[in-house]
């Protein structure tokens, strides 16, 4: 058993699922596998030329690569659902599937996450549009951890959203020069980390992975928050610097995000047992 499942949603992105599996190639981490769940309709391409030989060039490696269709499709914290229960490896890295990641990227989040025992480590992605763009206010709320990664027992009314700002634009390689430019690993505190997140499958699995799908309509968003502030609330969770991660700019899959599935947490953060000095009756309601 690998320490390591990559776990890869994909759907109408055949090049970029490329790339993504290239950069997959160059870790130094090596003890992963790759799980991928295809939601294309019209063209499936797990089969193509292209993703086939990244396979093989992968298995070649030693990484064993799973590849399963999943429709039909249901929003994308069913697809996450989907991948999770096929998981085993004790840590599980959602990467969407128009990332390229840098060659330590992953080595660096297992370091993180070995070290701090927390619920995530992340890195957020930049797609390099506004390297030229920084703009005031975006980095004020950045704050690194000083000590272990401690849980942050928020209620809705206390989530501090505004750390979201550090991960739009290329504000995620603003930090990585301004705090880590020599290279060193720095862990910082975050509301959530899109795309580019391992976990402690266990811990995930504690605070119900993404088995409430079925109370939502597919075109929902906001999955992968939901699920990082209830694994906030009981293991606490990072970023780190370097974030060497690129987004591909390709169009999303998601267009439609008219319900968010972070507005679930208010009901879903009493359900799991009390934190330490909270009542169960805990959790305030979305606005």
């Amino acid at each position: 058993m690998p320490q390591v499942e990559i776990l890869i949603p994909t759907c109408g992105r055949k090049t970029a699922l490329a790339i993504t599996l290239t950069g997959l190639l160059a870790q130094t981490f090596r003890d992963f596998a790759v799980l991928i769940a295809d939601q294309t309709e019209d063209e499936p391409y797990l089969e193509s030329g292209e993703i086939r030989s990244l396979r093989l060039a992968l298995e070649l490696r030693g990484h064993a690569v799973q590849t399963l269709v999943n429709l039909p499709r249901r929003g994308m914290a069913q697809q996450r659902q989907f991948l999770l229960e096929r998981a085993r490896a004790p840590y599980v890295h959602f990467l969407d599937d128009d990332v390229l990641l840098g060659p330590t990227m992953l080595e660096r989040m297992v370091q993180v996450l070995r070290s701090e025992g927390c619920g995530f480590v992340g890195a957020g992605v930049s797609g390099l549009r506004h390297l030229d763009d920084l703009r005031p206010g975006d980095l004020d709320s950045f704050e690194p951890w000083e000590g272990p990664v401690q849980p942050e027992p928020h209620t809705w009314e206390t989530i501090p959203w505004e750390r979201y700002r550090l991960h739009i634009r290329d504000n995620p390689w603003h930090l990585t020069r301004l705090y880590a430019a020599d290279g060193r690993t720095v862990r910082y505190k975050v509301v959530w980390v899109g795309a580019n997140t391992l976990y402690d499958r266990e811990k995930l699995l504690s605070v119900g992975g993404f088995g409430w799908w079925t109370e939502l309509p597919p075109n929902h968003s906001g999955e992968e928050v939901l699920a990082q502030l209830l694994l906030a609330r009981r293991y606490g969770g990072c970023g780190i610097l370097p974030a060497e991660a690129f987004h591909l700019q390709v169009p999303t899959q998601t267009a439609e995000r008219d319900v968010k599935a972070d507005h679930m947490f208010p009901r879903l953060a009493p359900l799991l047992a009390p934190l330490p000095g909270e009542d169960a009756a805990g959790g305030g309601a979305p606005p």
